[in-house]
């Protein structure tokens, strides 16, 4: 199978899905690992679901901004056209 190029809109559209199923996951875990903790430790609270479900959706929301902005990500170094022919 040959290898076609694709256009902008659907890398743009593919980086969009990976963040939703991202989201979901994380906010799922998130929502799970907090009902646990509620029922086990805090005595049926409501508070520890909403804070693991955020963190959850934070997680995803750094991940996501990672992957449209990679000059963001610690340690990494954009190098230009010009900087390349030195």
């Amino acid at each position: 199978m040959s290898e076609k190029a694709s256009s902008s809109e659907n890398i743009v559209s593919q980086k969009y899905d990976r963040c939703l199923a991202d989201l979901l996951v994380k906010a799922g875990v998130g929502f799970s690992v907090g009902v646990v903790a509620s029922v086990i430790v805090f005595r049926r609270r409501t508070w520890p679901i909403a804070l693991s479900t955020g963190f959850g959706i934070g997680a995803a929301y750094a991940d996501c901004d990672r992957s449209f902005n990679p000059a963001r990500v610690s340690g990494t170094r954009i190098i230009s056209q010009t900087d390349e022919s030195k």
